[in-house]
């Protein structure tokens, strides 16, 4: 059985990349990474210059009162990242 090789992005490639739902509405961009320290998995990302659809959300905030959302609601990166509205919710 092959082994599926999967890809590496650098996080600094993640960071100011428009966040979009698969429907096309824009949240605003990636402003930081929040990541568990023991096994180095992405578990959030902040969201700076927010627009209307995340506030119409009902994310929870991070101690500088920015959003946050679940990295696991992301569902393909390229020139933007794109993210499962459900699975924020």
């Amino acid at each position: 059985m092959a082994q599926e090789k999967k890809e590496k992005i650098l996080s600094k490639k993640l960071l100011d990349k428009v966040v979009v739902s698969k429907s096309g509405k824009r949240f605003g961009e990636v402003g930081d990474l929040v990541f568990d320290t023991k096994t180095g998995e992405i578990i959030d990302f902040t969201i700076i210059n927010p627009t209307k659809c995340v506030k119409d959300v009902s994310l929870e905030k991070d101690t500088n009162g920015d959003y946050l959302i679940p990295f696991h609601a992301v569902i393909a990166i390229g020139d933007f990242l794109v993210i499962s509205e459900e699975d924020i919710l």
